[in-house]
């Protein structure tokens, strides 16, 4: 079953009411944030993809996890997310890094 498929099926069995084990393969977790520069950006991340989804500049990029020391970093189509204790920053669209905060 394709990705496409597998939420359309999840999704009407969400409408329908019926609760599956298969429910749990759709949760999710979204969050937005607001930057120093002024950008803002909403990134959501699937429980089975270790990638990130961001809605950045009026645009859906998905972003590659990249091997790091600490944190977490996500990188594709000219953007980068870094998570660390420190904080979250963002570099897109080549404008410098800047950090940001969960609104």
């Amino acid at each position: 079953m394709n990705r496409c498929k597998s939420i359309i099926f999840g999704t009407a069995v969400s409408v329908a009411g019926v609760t599956t084990p298969l429910s749990s393969l759709w949760a999710q977790s979204f969050q937005s944030y607001r930057c120093a520069d002024g950008s803002q950006f909403i990134v959501g991340f699937f429980e089975y993809d270790s990638r990130a989804h961001l809605q950045i500049d009026g645009r859906a990029v998905t972003l590659a996890r990249r091997l790091t020391f600490s944190g977490s970093r996500y990188s594709g189509g000219g953007v980068t997310l870094k998570i660390t204790k420190a904080g979250i920053t963002v570099r897109h669209a080549r404008r410098p890094v800047t950090t940001c905060e969960l609104t």
